[in-house]
């Protein structure tokens, strides 16, 4: 079994919306980036590729590079996907934070499970979605901007299959 984690932060500017989990969420600002901004998938990027000892999404996918200026980040992570499955590993579970005042989280939890679940072709039991405010302290409590953390487990193919 392999085990990675990430962490991706983005700061609030601009008009909204936001887009976490593949989901675009109503919110007076939008977050500044060079892709689309997902603190979520990115984070979850990052991990997957912690898991599999190939780098960070900085390394696959460089923001001095124009050709992911503006990009969905879903496809950048159906690319760190199909890695992962050429080094014969399968989704064991993937657990996110949000951290953030803003947007509320809960009302579109149940749509982002099922928007990344549906990305990486799992099932969206293997997938959970939390989120914590930080009580007003700090970057995020002041609304500066959104972060979120992810832990990965991945099992070998041939393991998944035993079961």
């Amino acid at each position: 079994m392999r085990i990675g984690q990430g962490f991706d932060v983005h700061k609030f500017g601009g008009e909204g919306p936001v887009v976490l989990a593949g989901v675009p969420i109503a919110c007076d600002q939008g977050l500044i980036a060079h892709s689309d901004g997902d603190v979520v998938l990115h984070a979850v990027c990052d991990a997957l590729l912690g898991a599999i000892g190939q780098g960070d999404i900085g390394v696959w996918f460089p923001d001095t590079d124009e050709e992911f200026a503006g990009a969905d980040s879903a496809l950048l992570l159906k690319k760190i996907w199909a890695a992962v499955d050429k080094e014969g590993y399968q989704l064991g579970n993937l657990d996110i934070t949000v951290i953030c005042q803003k947007p509320k989280i809960n009302p579109h939890r149940e749509a982002m499970r099922t928007r990344v679940a549906e990305i990486l072709g799992v099932q969206q039991a293997n997938v959970n979605i939390k989120a914590t405010t930080t009580e007003g302290l700090g970057f995020t409590g002041r609304s500066e901007g959104i972060a979120s953390m992810a832990v990965v487990l991945l099992v070998p193919i041939n393991e998944l299959n035993k079961q």
